[in-house]
Order: C-alpha cells, then sequence, then structure tokens
C-alpha cells in the first residue's frame, strides 16, 4: 500500500510542531542533502509551456529512493479561483519502484521554498542581516517572510506589490503572527532602499526588470525566486554582471532564471558547493550576491521524506490502493475478476 498525505496532514503536521520548528526542519534537510549531491542523478525538469503557464516534472534519485514533483506556475489561475502553483510528488523505493509516498506538495512547495532561501542567505548574505525588502506578495510571501524571521532574524521587512490587496493581505498575517516591524512600500526601488535582503518572489511570466542596477547598495544579498521558466525573469542582467551569482543546478538554472540573460560563459557556483566547503560564499561585507533561485528537485525529495517521517511519528496518512495487491505478482487480470462481462462466443 501507499500512503496518502493530504493538505490536511501536512496542516497536522504544522499545527503539531509550529511553523518556525517546521521550516527549520526543512532546512536542515535540504541542507544535508545538498552536501551530498554527487549521490543524486540529476536532470532539469521537463516542462509543458502554454500561453497561460507551464506544467513541469522534476526528477531526482539517488540509490535508495526516487521522487518527482508534478508542478505548475498559471498566473492567472486567480481569475479562476485557482492557486498559481499547485503542486503533488512521489517518493518511491529505487529497489523494487514501488511507490511508497504519494503528497500534497502545494503548501510543502510553499515551504521548501522559503527554507531555502533561507540557507542560501545564511550562506551567503551578511552576518547580522536585520532589513529584508519582500517585493511580490503573493500565495508564497508570507512563508518567506515568517522563515527570515525565524531563521535568520530578520526585524523589518519592506513590502511591495503592484496590487495593494496583495501587500494588505500579508501585512495582516505578518502583523497577527507578531514580531516583524513592517514597511509598505510605493515602489520596489522603495522597499530595496536600505535592505540587507532583497527577496523577489514575482508571478508573472515575462521578461520583467524588477531591480535595476540603481537599486544595488555595496553588501546586499539577493534572492531572486520568481524567475523560473524561459521568458519569465525579475532582474536586469546589469545587476548579475555586477554581483556574485549562485545557483542550484547550473544547467537548469541557464535556461530558467535570471540567468537566461547572460552569455553561456557567464561565471556561475552552484550553491551546494559552498554548503560542501568546496567553494567560498560572500568574500566581503561590500560584494553583491545574487541567488539566482529556480527550485529544484532535491529540494522536493529532501522535503518528501521529510513529511513522510514526521506524518509517520504523528500517526498521519492514510494508505491506498494506488498498486494492486497480488496473491500472485504474474496474475493481474485476477484483479478484474467479476467486474468485466463474460466473453461470449462467437455465433
Amino acid at each position: 500500500m501507499t500512503t496518502l498525505l493530504t493538505t490536511h496532514d501536512i496542516a497536522r503536521i504544522v499545527a503539531a510542531h509550529g511553523l518556525p520548528e517546521v521550516l527549520r526542519r526543512v532546512e536542515a534537510a535540504i541542507t544535508t542533502e545538498f552536501r551530498r549531491w554527487n549521490d543524486f542523478d540529476k536532470v532539469p525538469r521537463v516542462a509543458a509551456h502554454s500561453r497561460q503557464g507551464v506544467i513541469e516534472l522534476m526528477p531526482v534519485a539517488d540509490a535508495s529512493h526516487y521522487s518527482f514533483k508534478y508542478v505548475n506556475g498559471h498566473p492567472g489561475n486567480h481569475r479562476v479561483g485557482l492557486p498559481t502553483v499547485m503542486a503533488f510528488g512521489v517518493l518511491a523505493d529505487v529497489a523494487t519502484g514501488k511507490p511508497q509516498l504519494l503528497s500534497e506538495l502545494t503548501l510543502t512547495t510553499a515551504m521548501r521554498t522559503a527554507a531555502t532561501s533561507v540557507m542560501a542567505a545564511r550562506a551567503l548574505a551578511r552576518p547580522g542581516a536585520r532589513t529584508m525588502a519582500l517585493i511580490g506578495n503573493g500565495a508564497q510571501s508570507e512563508f518567506q517572510a515568517l522563515a527570515f524571521a525565524h531563521g535568520l532574524g530578520i526585524t523589518t521587512m519592506r513590502l511591495f506589490d503592484i496590487d495593494p490587496g496583495a501587500t494588505a493581505r500579508l501585512a495582516r498575517h505578518l502583523r497577527a503572527a507578531g514580531g516583524l516591524q513592517l514597511v509598505l512600500c510605493a515602489s520596489a526601488a522603495e522597499a530595496a532602499r536600505g535592505a540587507d535582503i532583497v527577496t523577489t518572489v514575482t508571478a508573472d511570466k515575462r521578461n520583467a526588470t524588477i531591480v535595476t542596477p540603481g537599486m544595488i547598495e555595496p553588501g546586499m544579498h539577493l534572492n531572486a525566486v520568481g524567475g523560473d521558466c524561459p521568458g519569465k525573469t525579475e532582474l536586469h542582467p546589469g545587476v548579475l554582471a555586477n554581483a556574485s551569482v549562485f545557483v542550484e543546478y547550473e544547467p537548469q538554472t541557464r535556461v530558467e532564471g535570471d540567468l537566461q540573460q547572460m552569455a553561456a560563459d557567464f561565471p556561475v557556483t552552484e550553491l551546494w558547493r559552498v554548503l560542501a566547503g568546496q567553494a567560498p560564499g560572500r568574500r566581503s561585507a561590500d560584494e553583491v550576491t545574487v541567488f539566482d533561485s529556480v527550485g529544484f528537485a532535491l529540494e522536493d525529495f529532501a522535503a518528501l521524506r521529510l513529511v513522510g517521517a514526521l506524518a509517520r511519528e504523528l500517526g498521519l496518512g492514510q494508505t491506498v490502493g494506488l498498486i494492486p495487491d497480488l496473491a500472485d505478482p504474474k496474475d493481474l487480470y485476477s484483479q478484474l475478476a467479476g467486474a468485466a462481462p463474460a466473453l461470449r462466443a462467437a455465433a
């Protein structure tokens, strides 16, 4: 049997442990997997693009487990009452191919994306960073804000979105959570002013220049999260040209990230090398660093293993017959006995 975890199960995990603790565990799990990067069979995700958005499959495997995530990105979905991003994932046993876990990944993706942003900032941002600009205040913004508040000690959040209603919703949720000073801004440039960290989480599928060179201050760290498919960017190329740029999986980011704007030989560092001690991260207080984050399957692999373990501890999830339960593994036809009409002899 396969264990199924729904959105309600993930919410119960968060209720049991608290969001800060779950985010901490997700970050730790992702960091652990990134540090054993070479143990994994990796490929860029497979994408089906349309005028409305994109649908993607994200596979990765080590010697024991295989996982994939199905995920979409449709910026106009709010008009039909659906989230921009929806996802589910599978964790399977490599030795047999049996799917062990089928889980929602919409809530979990929001948490793993925020945890990955904090993981990168922990390695790349200036020590003592306390102010963050959060540009793009959609469905992922609460997770990013709270992850940085609890995980990195951010105390002031400067918020901007082209939709004032989105910023108002985010501010309402963050005030209820407490612990953050909020500054509501009238432009992206105003939000970035004086920020130690600038995080962009916008949804529009277009080549945008949300952050321009004139907005950059010495020592800033940028988490560019929203530029995550061909033809979708957030940073002016001049921002990248004058920064040290870090990525998840270079073959994927060169096609999908803000990096798609740069020449094929533009230098970048894969983040796993920093986490494993094989490459330097930030080298000076004035250095500008960019994490060109597009989301990578290894983050979902780590998240699936973690939520599966937390669910088992709490007795959550239900078993489902995703594959046949056969007394004789060679007798698949027996599963249909009594369900199909008998064959009639030819007249």
